[in-house]
């Protein structure tokens, strides 16, 4: 990242950024961009090696064939349609791309993985004209391209077949291709994952292991990217409660259908907290996906279960809903008190931290002068991004008197200090009622 962020402790910092600290309100003393946007690392049978892809919820509808080699109602898509009942945008990552492309006399398959050895090519002679050849690119069942040419070299490569050169064209039922392999799925094929998606900017991450390596590396991670470079993003891991940090959440529910991982529920866990807007909750939301997931806590496991920092569903009545909006932190501090526990006051904070930080890097950063007018008119934007806030009831309370912006101990710092409230949703109720 080319510009400084994250959190300070005295005003020392190097690089030119923004650097936002939260804190609880004991403690302290003293035009909102959208959400919806999630990432994963997957494992897949066909599609873009070695960098990360971006595809909309629109695009998964559409073209899942292209993308993921299946098509949107297929077996093999049902996590990734449990994402996207909540994601807008995806940002993904093929971890095990390093492998083998299928192939024939006529064609290689444009990606690498055992999706592509159900590719075949089938070359007709034309009806109209025996000159001519139809040949068509099937996947599984379905026509995925045809062409009509009358030699080899005037195919044109399509969306999931290159053609070899030198091809002489002559009718064949179906020729099919072979050969395609998955690649290895390894630490390093992770490393490669963060050091490509750091770049990006996303509300959740979701990473669905069972070893504690990969969960501890991926923990580390976000812990960096948010402390120490001002990236605010959460992350959903299965069964990790000893993270003990507001930006990782524990699934602890197990998946029980068969041929799927126990982890598939952190698919859907990442698409619901990445399209939860700012002003809402999790808390109660119904499991809408497609597995069936274990749920066997009695009242007081549910009870332990929230004091050990676990995301977990419950069952009411005959439907599955989240029992808590809640990340993995249990210890506190003077200045993170128990209200850091709510996903919901991370998403307010990491709302205000991005967006401001994109506000000031810029609009102000280099180019506003550290006098004044300069000040005011930062102070005024941060104003007017909070009383958004206020009107969408994600704050309460707020006055223009809560923020103070002021030149630091350079004439190169501006610092501002901030007070929020933040407005959780309705969790609990008591209720007194006198019979007269």
């Amino acid at each position: 990242m080319a510009l400084g962020g994250g959190t300070f402790l005295v005003q020392n910092k190097e690089l030119p950024g923004a650097y936002i600290n939260f804190v609880s309100k004991s403690a302290a003393s003293a035009t909102l961009s959208e959400r919806g946007i999630a990432t994963m690392p997957l494992e897949l049978d066909w599609g873009v090696s070695g960098d990360i892809f971006e595809i909309t919820n629109g695009d998964f509808q559409k073209n899942s064939m292209e993308i993921f080699g299946y098509e949107y109602t297929h077996e093999k898509l049902k996590a990734l349609r449990d994402l996207f009942l909540n994601t807008q945008t995806f940002y993904g990552y093929r971890l095990n791309s390093e492998g083998k492309r299928a192939s024939n006399t006529l064609a290689e398959a444009l990606y690498t993985g055992i999706r592509g050895n159900d590719l075949k090519i089938v070359i007709q002679v034309n009806v109209d004209n025996e000159e001519l050849f139809d040949v068509k690119t099937i996947l599984g069942t379905a026509v995925v391209d045809e062409q009509t040419v009358s030699a080899g070299d005037e195919l044109i490569s399509n969306k999931y077949v290159t053609w070899k050169s030198g091809i002489t064209l002559e009718a064949a039922a179906a020729v099919p291709l072979t050969g395609g392999e998955n690649g290895e799925v390894n630490g390093a094929a992770y490393q490669n994952y963060l050091d490509k998606i750091e770049a990006y900017s996303f509300h959740t991450m979701g990473v669905a292991v069972k070893d504690d390596t990969t969960k501890s590396l991926f923990t580390a991670f976000v812990k960096r990217l948010r402390d120490e470079m001002g990236v605010k993003f959460q992350l959903v891991l299965y069964d990790y409660v000893k993270a003990d940090y507001l930006g990782v959440i524990s699934v602890n529910n197990k998946v029980l259908e068969e041929g799927w991982d126990e982890t598939s529920l952190v698919y859907w866990v990442t698409g619901a907290c990445a399209g939860c807007a700012v002003n809402k909750s999790n808390q109660n939301k119904k499991y809408d996906g497609e597995f069936l997931i274990d749920t066997p806590y009695t009242q007081n496991q549910l009870k332990a279960a929230i004091k050990e920092g676990k995301f977990i569903f419950h069952k009411v009545g005959s439907d599955i809903r989240v029992l808590e909006d809640i990340n993995t932190m249990v210890t506190t501090s003077d200045t993170q008190g128990n209200i850091f526990k709510d996903n919901q006051t991370i998403r307010v904070i990491d709302q205000i931290g991005n967006d401001i930080a994109v506000l000031f890097n810029t609009k102000y950063l280099g180019v506003v002068p550290n006098d004044a007018a300069g000040r005011i008119s930062l102070w005024s934007d941060i104003v007017k991004h909070h009383e958004q806030l206020q009107e969408i009831r994600a704050i309460e309370n707020f006055s223009d008197a809560d923020v103070k912006v002021e030149q630091g101990e350079t004439k190169k710092v501006v610092v501002v200090t901030d007070l929020i409230t933040v407005v959780n949703a309705m969790g609990k109720l008591y209720m007194s009622v006198t019979v007269a």
